[in-house]
């Protein structure tokens, strides 16, 4: 005889497959792609497959099987595709799903059933789904294999920020103290440029640490994933044959093209790897998310050459002369980002220039009105 809560988790762990069965009957009644509508009406019959093994778990234990009741959760997530369409709710679909393959690890009878393996499947192909902005038709799905996600773009708008963000922080920076010395009638300029050279290599190490910390920890993540799709596709071969199909399927094939793409492709483990890694976890085996020493020394070099600029000018002259010269390149470092950043935005440069002009400067002010109003209180 089965135990309380034994019945308690049967119970639990059935309205979770009834309400993700009825999920994804919604999903497809109110999807217009016909390979994606099948794709949901087949995830809901495995989902329906699970609501019955726990239907048989209770009755095995002598308790009432209790009638389907959906959640709010699930009514609104449905209520939510039909208004602004199933690609909406994606995301959140693959969260549940993963939710569910690790409330079911430690769980023997889910394990040994393969439950925990269908809600891993799942919670990848919906992952995979929430990340494609449209299904491509079968013809175009034979250039897939192989394919690289270019991130130049990424990598130069991220660039420019990183050289903003110098520049701003120092010039702030700079300002205050030079805001202070202004205030305590002081005229050497030594510690304004002491204070932004100590800025500049602060920030710029900051960030260099803290990009190589990102991409060392992705590197490590990814790493870890793809181990464990290996170890999936040794142990369970067919069961990743059957990913692959579903999700060559939402990319447009018909079954039969994709039951074929898919067992093509597992012949060859390798290539069978790199296509699951790229496919379902999206990551690029090859890369794993750049070297993280060249990260670093870009994000320490970008942040630097933003940040010298409002220093500089401390450096070959001193006193009033420098605080103006500060104040004439920082503004045009702030004008060139600014104008820089249309090229990913398509606004008009001189607008977008001389907004991120004024923001700049009215940063500045606030940070050295605070510094001379401390240099004043400082000097008596």
């Amino acid at each position: 005889m089965a135990e309380q809560t034994d019945i308690q988790r049967y119970r639990r762990n059935l309205a979770a497959e009834r309400n993700a069965a009825a999920l994804y009957r919604l999903l497809a009644q109110c999807e217009e792609n016909a390979s994606l509508a099948t794709l949901y009406g087949r995830l809901a019959e495995t989902e329906a497959r699970h609501a019955t093994f726990w239907e048989g778990r209770l009755r095995e234990a002598g308790a009432a099987v209790p009638k389907p009741s959906l959640t709010f959760r699930t009514r609104m997530l449905g209520f939510l595709a039909k208004r602004l369409g199933a690609k909406m709710v994606l995301p959140t679909v693959a969260a549940i799903e993963r939710s569910a393959g690790a409330e079911y690890s430690g769980q023997a009878d889910a394990e040994a059933a393969g439950l925990s393996r269908d809600e891993r499947s799942h919670a990848k192909i919906f992952g995979f789904l929430s990340r494609e902005t449209k299904t491509l038709d079968g013809g175009a799905l034979a250039r897939l294999e192989g394919r690289h996600r270019s991130a130049g773009g990424n990598a130069l708008r991220a660039g420019v920020m990183g050289a903003n963000d110098g520049l701003v922080s120092n010039f702030s920076l700079v300002m205050g103290v030079a805001g202070a010395a202004v205030g305590a009638h002081a005229t050497d300029s030594h510690a304004v440029l002491v204070t932004g050279v100590a800025g500049l290599l602060a920030g710029a190490i900051s960030m260099a640490l803290g990009e190589w910390l990102s991409v060392t920890s992705s590197r490590e993540l990814y790493e870890n994933q793809i181990a464990i799709e290996r170890d999936e596709l040794a142990g369970d071969p067919e069961s990743e044959r059957e990913e692959l199909t579903l999700i060559y399927q939402a990319k447009g094939m018909s079954p039969e093209e994709a039951r074929k793409l898919a067992g093509r492709l597992l012949d060859d483990p390798e290539k069978a790897l790199d296509t699951l890694s790229r496919e379902e976890l999206g990551i690029n085996p090859e890369d794993l998310g750049g070297s993280a020493w060249e990260a670093a020394l870009t994000s320490f070099f970008l942040f630097a050459g933003g940040a010298v600029l409002p220093v500089l000018p401390y450096v070959l002259t001193k006193g009033m002369p420098a605080l103006a010269w500060s104040v004439v390149l920082s503004t045009l470092g702030l004008f060139g980002v600014g104008a820089f950043i249309t090229l990913f935005t398509g606004k008009n440069p001189l607008w977008s220039g001389a907004r991120m002009m004024v923001f700049g400067l009215a940063a500045a002010a606030v940070t050295f009105g605070i510094g001379r109003l401390i240099g004043v209180q400082l000097g008596g």
